[in-house]
């Protein structure tokens, strides 16, 4: 029996009734996001903890202008002087200007707050503990957010679209307070900088230091305007049409679109675009009704995974958050470059993207049918493959080394870790590979082919040989992806050195594809790579950490992802399931991160053990949250953590639909028991 796919879908339809700070709601398509509070624009920012955000994946911006500094201005460490190769841009020294300036820009730009003025019967402003009768619902089928509240008794319904293909949102509003000349709408634009060097004190929009930023007010036909916006040598535009009122400017970053009481209802869209770029506003109505069209054929189209009619009462909690995830990653994290952490929610971290999360956010995309999706951002590696090329040849390797923390240029940012990481190294492989099984074209091979042999080229590079072990050696210097070790105290990572081998024999079947000879050095390093590290039939996280259940047991178990994220060619899968169970008895799970419940959940399920498998991925930890917008909540400050929504929906592709070289049973990865009715269409075994 099919999945009724609307049913499934909008009976998880988030439905807000009271002012919850953690969970705004967002419309968005990928490239856009706009975030809003319960009045269906960002009116009450003040009354969230998450920054009411409207962001884009090319609005970007460096304080004082473009290359103020370079890494050449940054000090390097692990360098070798005598060759004068290598080094990583790891602790600022006596460069501490150039290392945060480089650290910090350029930052992705919040492009503008907008927001209702609601005005009381005796004239002052209307405070959030005067509204009343709030109901809000995102209706997922359609993308669209509508928003129903009684200012002082008079009703108010706002409905809230964003076009599906364009970096633009609308809104319609009917109540009688704009007849009585009682709702304007206010528009801010914040300022561009940084106010810390702490990524946890850049998440908000920046309301100081007005004169570091210019906006120009360019009034057009009647009920259209444009607004020019300029920082240092970065730019964008704002076009706005509205059905009624007028816009004026009441401050050098503040407009007010004031009612004149013609009739109780009010238009408006706002397109964003880089300055020269020409914007091409349509009707609310005409954006609604594209948003329905874009979303009805996203859910239809896609994957499905119907878990209601389970005897396991939790069921229909992982079902809400499968639904929410889809549609949290398909605004937040299908771009044309990897996104940030947080997505166009809020800016982590500078709002740069982290390469070592590209996997975690997109590797799910072709698995739920969705291979379009993880395609927009593909495309970016071989924009920024010189830049990957260049770090490489700096350190004396060849191919190209991907960084780990870049914005959309793909400049290395310094870093305490992030110079220092590989993980990231072989995921465009694998991800250009799941675009290959999506469709085996020679198109696709050359689409992506040079993506994928630099990447290989520079993984065999990068493993030094060791005569006196007879082996290739990952490390030291190297941070895994369980960042607390130290860089030259780790060598052969676990996880590392199986994804090495992984990717590189994907390398190898690509040269091959290609008619191009397979270099006898990838031969090499794949057959000669050290061996899993192991004391007392359990996988340590490195070969030189004894103490990894003892000490070292926080952050990500990443020892697990050697035989789950990955096929495990080289795990045994005995010793593998020790260590699950070691993991499970050990690991200080409050010191976690949202993807290492579905990292540890599909080791579970490659290994039979699929009681294991959804315990873990509905462990009741506070890093496994799932907001009622269906984000994964970390911490204060991480709010939203989307490698989380990503890894939920990789592992339960795997569990549903099984994996490559696994059993044939249904559903292998759930438990076969009974509890679980597991019902499924449209989803690949290509893990």
């Amino acid at each position: 029996m099919s999945i009724h796919r609307k049913a499934l879908v909008t009976r998880h339809n988030p439905v807000i009734r009271e002012i919850n700070p953690l969970s705004p709601l967002s419309v968005g398509n990928g490239e856009f996001a706009f975030t809003a509070d319960f009045t269906g624009l960002q009116t009450y920012p003040e009354q969230y903890t998450i920054p009411l955000g409207t962001q884009t994946q090319w609005a970007w911006h460096s304080s004082g202008g473009r290359n103020v500094w370079r890494l050449s201005d940054v000090r390097m460490q692990y360098r070798d002087e005598e060759k004068k190769l290598g080094g990583y841009p790891v602790r600022p020294d006596d460069k501490e200007e150039a290392y945060h300036w480089l650290r910090q820009n350029p930052h992705r730009l919040q492009l503008g707050q907008f927001g209702f003025r609601f005005a009381s019967e005796t004239g002052g402003e209307v405070q959030p503990g005067q509204i009343t009768g709030i109901e809000q619902q995102l209706d997922l089928w359609s993308g669209i957010l509508t928003s129903r509240f009684n200012v002082e008794g008079v009703p108010v319904t706002v409905v809230t679209c964003c076009h599906p293909d364009a970096e633009q949102f609308g809104i319609a509003v009917e109540s009688e307070l704009l007849t009585q000349g009682r709702l304007a709408v206010h528009i801010a634009f914040p300022a561009p900088g940084v106010t810390s060097r702490s990524w946890d004190q850049t998440i908000g929009l920046h309301w100081g230091e007005p004169d570091s930023h210019t906006t120009r007010y360019i009034p057009k036909r009647e009920r259209t305007a444009a607004i020019e916006r300029f920082m240092d040598e970065d730019g964008y535009r704002v076009e706005l049409e509205w059905s009624q009122g007028e816009l004026k400017q009441t401050a050098a970053h503040e407009f007010i679109l004031s009612s004149r009481g013609i009739n109780g209802k009010l238009e408006m869209t706002a397109g964003f675009s880089l300055l020269d770029d020409v914007i091409t506003l349509p009707t609310v109505q005409q954006m609604a009704e594209a948003s329905r069209t874009h979303w009805e054929r996203f859910w239809s189209k896609g994957g499905a995974v119907e878990l209601a009619d389970s005897a396991d009462p939790r069921a229909i909690e992982l079902e809400r958050r499968i639904v929410l995830s889809q549609f949290n990653t398909a605004i937040h994290s299908a771009g044309t470059v990897p996104p940030q952490e947080t997505g166009l929610l809020y800016n982590s971290w500078f709002g740069k993207l982290h390469l070592e999360m590209h996997w975690w956010h997109a590797f799910h995309f072709p698995l739920w049918g969705r291979t379009e999706l993880l395609k927009r951002s593909m495309d970016w590696y071989r924009d920024i493959l010189p830049s990957a090329r260049e770090i490489a040849r700096s350190q004396g390797y060849s191919g190209a080394r991907w960084p780990k923390m870049v914005a959309s240029d793909g400049a290395q940012s310094p870093s305490v870790i992030a110079p220092l990481l590989i993980w990231q190294q072989p995921h465009p492989i694998v991800l250009a590979e799941l675009c290959y099984l999506a469709e085996p074209t020679r198109e696709t091979l050359i689409r992506y082919g040079d993506i994928v042999l630099e990447s290989a080229e520079f993984m065999a590079s990068f493993a030094a040989w060791d005569d006196a072990g007879q082996r290739y050696v990952l490390g030291p210097p190297v941070i895994p992806a369980q960042e607390n070790h130290k860089a030259e105290h780790t060598w052969n990572p676990t996880y590392e050195l199986e994804y090495w081998r992984h990717g590189l024999e994907i390398g190898m079947k690509w040269a091959r594809r290609l008619g191009l000879p397979v270099s006898d050095k990838w031969q090499d390093v794949c057959s000669r790579l050290s061996e899993l590290p192991q004391e007392d039939g359990i996988y340590l996280a490195h070969e030189n950490c004894p103490d990894t259940y003892t000490k070292a047991n926080i952050d990500h178990p990443s020892m697990l992802g050697a035989l789950g994220m990955l096929p495990g060619k080289k795990v045994d899968a005995e010793a593998m399931r020790r260590t699950l169970q070691r993991v499970m008895d050990s690991w200080r799970w409050d010191d976690t991160w949202g993807w290492d419940y579905p990292m540890a959940a599909m080791t579970a399920a490659r290994l039979g053990e699929g009681h294991w498998a959804v315990d873990l991925l509905l462990k009741d930890v506070t890093k496994n949250t799932y907001l009622p917008n269906g984000h994964n909540y970390q911490r204060p400050g991480l709010y939203a953590y989307l490698p989380g929504n990503g890894g939920l929906l990789t592992a339960v592709a795997m569990m549903a639909c099984g994996w490559q070289g696994g059993p044939e049973r249904h559903a292998p990865g759930f438990p076969d028991d009974g509890s679980w009715t597991v019902r499924w269409e449209g989803l690949n075994a290509w893990m």
